[in-house]
């Protein structure tokens, strides 16, 4: 079938944190919301039928992950990833981020260090001092519009006290797909300083063409040993609502330690409804995903030939992966704050500020662009005008 991604569906009055709570979170009326990563596309249509058949039971009583979930979580990684992923490797979390702080809790101590590569996705710093450890930052180097680790700069900065490194992989908000030999670099530096590699995958079905995602874990056997790799179906098929994710685990001693963390913390049971869309996702979702690539490669051609000819002073970073758009604002010539009550009050369009992602985020917002195309025009639009208001003032 082919799937309508120009339909504008009304959100509003859904309980819908990107709509409905818009408002409340900026302090504005009238936004256009660009910012949470969560699409304004409906889920496959085998994921709402499957739902609608497990409704239609009526009894929704504790759920466990049949046998057909775990096929389906294999067979996708098999599929789309060339990664052979066992059974008993996959272990269950309502989610990526709350994965992130029982991992953080269970492989470190109160003071251990943990590294990160900003700017990167903001909760990967409140996961490490929410929990009491130390934020080591390995920012990443900008060069010719894109991002690259510093491994001189990662090397310098190991130390015993190091535990664990969080990387983004494919990067967010930055988008890039590390490469094998990158992944392969920064492993290396790892296990040679006796540092567990925490990989967050949550936007590796979300590739775009010329690109080609690596799971960490499956570059060697001994890269899978030193690592953990998060991953979910929310962001690919918009299922974030259903709190549902797959925490993959190798190493025998290290599934363990999460999975005690787990049962100390009583999360052992699934959303009924988790299970059931994650695994017709699997399964079936395969033809929705290769069309939303392509509708996303159209919006960003769209949004990168907008800006380039009619928005003077932004310039875009173009993702290799995610629907996430890195925006350099910089030529803009406005500070921090300055930016965040420009595009909020003047262009009247949510979007994340750069800042909030840490070390070289300044400067930057960071726009979702996975929504219809005549709400992307919309919000490009008004930031234009805001532009050409500013501009029009100055002189």
């Amino acid at each position: 079938m082919r799937y309508d991604f120009d339909k504008v569906i009304n959100r509003f009055q859904t309980a819908s944190i990107k709509w409905d709570e818009s408002e409340n979170l900026f302090g504005e009326k009238d936004l256009i919301p660009m910012w949470v990563a969560d699409m304004d596309f409906m889920a496959p249509a085998p994921v709402i039928e499957a739902m609608k058949e497990r409704v239609e039971h009526g009894i929704f009583g504790y759920t466990l992950r049949p046998e057909s979930y775990y096929e389906a979580v294999i067979g996708w990684m098999k599929r789309r990833h060339q990664w052979s992923v066992q059974k008993e490797w996959i272990c269950h979390c309502p989610g990526v981020v709350p994965a992130l702080n029982y991992i953080v809790q269970a492989f470190t101590q109160p003071g251990d260090k943990v590294v990160i590569q900003p700017p990167v996705y903001y909760p990967f710093t409140n996961v490490v001092e929410g929990n009491g450890r130390q934020v080591v930052h390995n920012p990443l180097r900008y060069e010719n519009g894109s991002y690259m680790m510093d491994f001189d700069d990662l090397q310098r900065k190991m130390d015993p006290d190091v535990k664990l490194l969080i990387l983004c992989n494919p990067h967010n908000p930055g988008g890039r797909v590390w490469t094998r030999e990158e992944l392969t670099e920064l492993g290396n530096i790892c296990i040679r300083n006796n540092v567990h590699i925490v990989s967050d995958e949550i936007h590796g079905d979300l590739v775009l063409k010329g690109h080609t995602h690596t799971p960490f874990a499956a570059i060697s056997k001994e890269f899978a040993e030193n690592s953990i790799v998060c991953t979910a179906p929310s962001k690919t098929f918009n299922l974030a609502g259903l709190q549902a994710s797959n925490i993959i685990i190798p190493n025998e001693t290290y599934r363990e330690i999460f999975q005690a963390t787990m049962n100390t913390l009583a999360i052992r049971l699934t959303n009924t409804f988790g299970v059931v869309a994650t695994e017709s996702a699997y399964r079936y979702g395969d033809e929705w995903l290769d069309q939303l690539l392509e509708y996303l490669q159209q919006n960003l051609d769209f949004l990168t030939e907008y800006v380039e000819k009619r928005i003077n002073g932004i310039k875009v970073i173009k993702p290799e992966a995610t629907y996430l758009v890195w925006l350099d604002c910089r030529e803009l010539g406005m500070d921090t704050e300055t930016l965040q009550e420009f595009i909020l009050k003047q262009a009247k369009v949510a979007v994340n500020q750069g800042f909030t992602f840490g070390l070289g985020g300044e400067g930057f917002i960071r726009m979702n662009i996975a929504c219809p195309r005549s709400v992307l025009e919309e919000g490009l639009s008004r930031i234009e005008k805001a532009v050409n208001s500013c501009r029009g003032a100055i002189k």
